[in-house]
């Protein structure tokens, strides 16, 4: 059993015979009255999304959760096929699995898949990758000195926003856990 006021974005539990997992949560500690968790959650199985408040000291059930990393293979236009690198076996997964996922994966590329009950529901990008920029705008030199930015699509097909002097063709490291901009690599 967990607390809600230990709920975190991607902390998943049981309620009311429903497996969710938080997307976002808020401790609101208003002036006047008890304090309470604001959360949105998706549900695991189905792939609903609902707003929920609870009281901080509220128990809910913790549920196991199995993680495996497994290679991306490739899209066929409806689904996307991901290997277990122990079994060889592949999986294709549907669209709404890997939205959030799949604008920072390259095939052969390494993700981290949810499973519930053997089902998978959900998939992990690595914390960092490199994707090269397919278009943007030019930078001009001198454009260092603010921190304007401007959107550049990476390979992948993400629309990330980056410091002015980067430039068409240069390969970026990005955080898949906000989507922003760390560095060009060398």
């Amino acid at each position: 059993m967990i607390s809600a006021g230990e709920i975190r974005k991607g902390t998943t539990f049981e309620l009311d015979g429903q497996v969710f997992t938080v997307i976002e949560f808020l401790h609101v500690k208003p002036g006047k009255g008890a304090a309470f968790v604001r959360t949105k959650l998706r549900n695991v199985i189905s792939g609903g999304v609902t707003e929920t408040t609870f009281n901080p000291t509220a128990k809910l059930q913790d549920v196991t959760i199995e993680r495996k990393e497994m290679q991306y293979l490739y899209s066929d236009g409806t689904f996307y096929y991901f290997m277990d690198q122990e079994t060889y076996e592949q999986i294709p997964l549907s669209l709404d699995k890997v939205e959030e996922a799949i604008k920072y994966l390259k095939e052969n590329m390494f993700a981290v898949i949810k499973f519930y009950k053997g089902e998978a529901f959900s998939v992990e990008p690595p914390n960092f990758v490199e994707l090269q920029i397919t278009t943007t705008d030019p930078g001009f030199k001198g454009n260092t000195a603010t921190n304007t930015l401007k959107p550049a699509t990476v390979e992948t097909g993400a629309v990330i926003q980056v410091p002015l002097f980067v430039n068409e063709g240069e390969v970026i490291r990005i955080d898949t856990r906000n989507g922003e901009y760390m560095e060009r690599v060398k």
